[in-house]
């Protein structure tokens, strides 16, 4: 079995022990393949093997993957840090994305939508672990960032993403899933929907499985390490 296929089983495994242990669905959380630095046969391997929701953080790797792998059916999401000078090569490209952090980005991607004549689903990036490191709006900023989000007809709130705690503590870590899950939970309570809690990664999948998430990100635990 090739080491690719190995990693993946082992990955779902992973996932479907964390739903078993607090008594969600097998289906509640999607896998996501963060594919960073991953070249387009390997992306296409992966694909061959049942996967085809994928995640990119770079643009500059987002244009050409998109391109080469246009014949098969993948969802697409942007998961990086977005410039508003990049919008332009990412709207089209992909069906969310998953890092919208401020307001001038709001605006960039409403124009850039307009102008191509398309809508995007977009997800509200929030830094629940407060570390300076980290992209995302601050907490006390997000119910100010939807309100500015829902004032584009273009732009559609999908869900909400972050990024876990650089710690080894469960409880440190959990506490920013949680935080980020009660933010969504507000959020679909005021509007009676179900939107996305995308959290979660490699390292810390089953702390963010026992949170809620719907959907995790996950690169080295299926490609290996990044060279």
């Amino acid at each position: 079995m090739h080491d690719l296929e190995l990693s993946l089983r082992s990955v779902h495994e992973r996932l479907n022990s964390a739903l078993s242990a607090v008594s969600r669905p097998a289906d509640a959380v999607r896998l996501m393949l963060a594919t960073k630095m991953q070249s387009v046969e390997t992306l296409r391997a992966v694909a061959g093997l049942g996967e085809h929701l994928f995640g990119e953080n770079r643009v500059q790797e987002l244009v050409p993957k998109t391109t080469a792998l246009a014949d098969l059916s993948i969802e697409w999401h942007f998961i990086g840090h977005l410039q508003t000078n990049k919008v332009k090569d990412v709207v089209g490209r992909v069906q969310c994305i998953q890092s919208v952090d401020r307001a001038s980005l709001v605006e960039a991607l409403s124009a850039e939508c307009i102008k191509k004549d398309t809508n995007v689903n977009v997800m509200i990036e929030v830094n629940t672990s407060f570390e300076a490191s980290k992209h995302g709006c601050h907490p006390d900023a997000v119910e100010a960032l939807i309100d500015m989000v829902e004032s584009h007809d273009r732009l559609r709130i999908a869900g909400f993403m972050t990024i876990g705690a650089l710690s080894d503590d469960e409880s440190v870590v959990r506490k920013g899933f949680a935080m980020l899950r009660q933010i969504r939970d507000r959020f679909d309570a005021a509007r009676g929907t179900r939107s996305e809690l995308s959290m979660g990664m490699s390292h810390d999948l089953e702390w963010a499985v026992a949170e809620g998430s719907t959907v995790v990100r996950v690169g080295t635990a299926v490609f290996g390490a990044r060279t």
